[in-house]
């Protein structure tokens, strides 16, 4: 399914699942559609399964946004607590589309009491309470923690009794009835054969001619690429390797603290959710990684550099990207709003070292190289996270792996193919309805919602205002630049990421200005 028929699907109401492989536009085309709600008056309640996704996306954990916090278990007293609590209710019952990221790292007991507090506010039996639910994320991708825990049975619950590990096991999935939207475009790698490889990875199909590739990418400590990131299981061979190169490098060390203001268990998930740290030591020669968007000055998560020097007056750090671009990086705001007001805010530099980080702390980042060491993988799913961030198979170095390695839970590839059949009927769908249908059910679901319907030149001025030139025609300079990039050898991936626009759109100009063969 392509992102298009994914949106149709979207502004239509239905309940979704929007999955698709690592670097197949997940996020994008959830951007796209919380561009279109917000132009309609629409302000969906944006949450993710952790507290790093969540900071990605600008929204609040579901955890917190739902008031279940860090319980496991919901009994009468919980949930009459809960449904209770003024900002909830409130939260709650002005919500209209419910958006979970990064669905994969939440249980089914926890997508099962999200439901039981959102009907219970409410005051409807239908799941969610009759809102749009939109679920997004790759079961292929690190699975949620499971705490050895005995759960008295003789206590009174609210959800069902599940012996399955993800959200799609819990009843209220198939009550919801999410169509499933599988994208199956590639934006992030633009290597076959590790495309390929990737995908032996995601069928449990790989075999010795795949362990070759993998072979050939392995290399020494000693051998590893210095600027390049590293990716290990445990924080604590990230905190080992960062420190020690850090000390290692002369010169002085210059120390950035980080900012906070607002709710102080929301500023506390903020700062656990941030790549950015609490305190950031810097010295020129620093290897570092960006950790927020900012198209404006050049850079996006996972941009890779080097500290250069630091600004005279404001001791702000210079860094000198891969593509040889210097950016004077200023500090940026990590925020959790709520119609508009902020109720948390963090202030540091969008930089992180770069030396090292973990494989769960990777997730939502593309990088064009990476040491990675799977040698103590422990979980399904933490080698093919770790390799799908790299863009190529010659970005990757491979300090080791064990047998877990490249291992996809079993039960994962079996639902698979389930949701790739579904997907399938969903296409099917959309492709017997005339666009004409497909407006007017789009319509019908903004005035549901109690949104205003716009259209025409007043409807695209409003959109223009109010978010970034993704969605609207080119202009002759932008034309300009796109030849410029593309005749340089730019691939394709990343003139998507520097105009933040879809592949597709992308492929269409280069077209029409005769840059690719019709």
């Amino acid at each position: 399914m392509i992102q298009k028929e994914a949106l149709d699907i979207l502004k239509m109401g239905y309940n979704v699942f929007l999955t698709g492989s690592p670097g197949s536009g997940k996020t994008h085309t959830i951007n796209e559609y919380v561009a279109y709600l917000r132009s309609h008056d629409i302000e969906p309640a944006i949450t993710a399964s952790t507290g790093i996704s969540a900071t990605h996306i600008g929204g609040f954990t579901i955890h917190s946004w739902s008031g279940i916090g860090i319980k496991h278990i919901l009994d009468k007293h919980d949930l009459k607590k809960i449904a209770s609590t003024n900002y909830i209710i409130k939260r709650v019952r002005r919500a209209k589309v419910l958006i979970i990221d990064e669905i994969s790292m939440l249980s089914p007991e926890t997508f099962s009491m999200i439901d039981a507090v959102v009907r219970e506010i409410k005051d409807k039996d239908k799941p969610f309470g009759g809102m749009q639910i939109v679920v997004v994320g790759d079961f292929f991708q690190l699975p949620p923690v499971v705490k050895k825990e005995e759960k008295d049975d003789l206590q009174i619950t609210l959800i069902e009794k599940s012996f399955g590990r993800f959200a799609c096991d819990s009843s209220v999935w198939q009550r919801a009835k999410l169509v499933t939207c599988y994208l199956d475009e590639q934006h992030r790698q633009d290597d076959s054969n590790f495309i390929a490889l990737l995908s032996a990875i995601r069928r449990n199909d790989f075999n010795d001619s795949h362990l070759r590739y993998i072979s050939d990418r392995k290399i020494t400590y000693d051998a590893a690429p210095k600027t390049a990131p590293k990716l290990f299981s445990y924080n604590a061979d990230v905190d080992r390797v960062n420190n020690e190169i850090l000390d290692n490098l002369s010169g002085e060390s210059k120390v950035f603290t980080m900012l906070s203001q607002g709710v102080e268990p929301i500023v506390a998930v903020l700062k656990k959710g941030c790549l950015s740290p609490n305190d950031l030591y810097l010295k020129i020669g620093a290897s570092v990684m960006f950790t927020k968007n900012n198209s404006k000055e050049g850079f996006v998560n996972g941009t890779l550099g080097t500290v250069e020097a630091f600004a005279e007056n404001t001791q702000e750090p210079i860094v000198k990207t891969r593509d040889g671009k210097k950016i004077k990086v200023q500090t940026m705001n990590w925020t959790i709003e709520e119609n508009g007001k902020v109720l948390a805010r963090i202030t540091q530099l969008p930089l992180r070292l770069a030396w090292a980080i973990t494989v769960h702390k990777s997730q939502g980042i593309s990088l064009d190289e990476a040491v990675i060491d799977l040698s103590n993988v422990f979980e399904f799913g933490q080698g093919y996270v770790a390799m799908s961030r790299v863009r190529r198979l010659s970005g990757l170095h491979l300090l080791g792996f064990n047998e877990h390695a490249f291992k996809v839970h079993p039960e994962v590839l079996k639902k698979d193919g389930e949701f790739q059949k579904q997907s399938a009927d969903a296409m099917s769908m959309i492709n017997e309805m005339t666009s004409h249908d497909i407006e007017k059910n789009s319509s019908q679901f903004i005035l549901s919602c109690g949104g205003k319907l716009i259209s025409g030149k007043l409807g695209f001025e409003k959109i223009r205002q109010k978010h970034s030139n993704a969605y609207f025609p080119w202009d002759k300079a932008q034309d300009i630049e796109l030849q410029e990039l593309f005749t340089k050898g730019l691939s394709i991936a990343k003139i998507t990421t520097a105009f933040n626009r879809t592949r597709g759109s992308i492929i269409s100009r280069l077209k029409k200005l005769r840059l690719l063969n019709m």
